[in-house]
């Protein structure tokens, strides 16, 4: 699993830990095309995960997991997740880089899931 995949996963699912094994399915139907689509509810999002703005409910619990996401390899997630979350990150990392890059200095700041991603990225392609 591609570790940061997990960063924008939890942007988008704003997870919640259902049992210890798997994050909760109860935010799977995120229509992430009509968040990405929406700037001002991405941009609340970024904004949330960089402390630079107030977080809702989900917006909080996301930031209190993505530490466990990202150093489990997202292997608590939904399939459905995954499949988002790999949406989310090509659209992240083609059309907001700046915001992309800012998000895995903060949450990968050592660069040791970052490298684990750009690897998996390269053996796709």
């Amino acid at each position: 699993m591609k570790a940061s995949l997990a960063i924008v996963l939890c942007v988008l699912a704003g997870l919640a830990a259902a049992a210890p094994d798997q994050y909760t399915s109860k935010f799977d139907n995120v229509n992430v095309d009509d968040v990405l689509g929406n700037q001002r509810v991405l941009n609340n999002y970024l904004k949330c995960l960089m402390d630079k703005g107030p977080c809702t409910a989900e917006g909080r619990e996301l930031k209190r997991l993505l530490p466990d996401a990202l150093q489990s390899d997202c292997s608590k997630c939904t399939a459905a997740q995954r499949r988002n979350s790999e949406k989310v990150i090509n659209i992240l990392r083609s059309k907001y880089p700046g915001e992309w890059k800012q998000l895995l200095d903060k949450y990968d700041s050592k660069g040791i899931y970052r490298s684990k991603y750009e690897a998996a990225a390269k053996k796709q392609h």
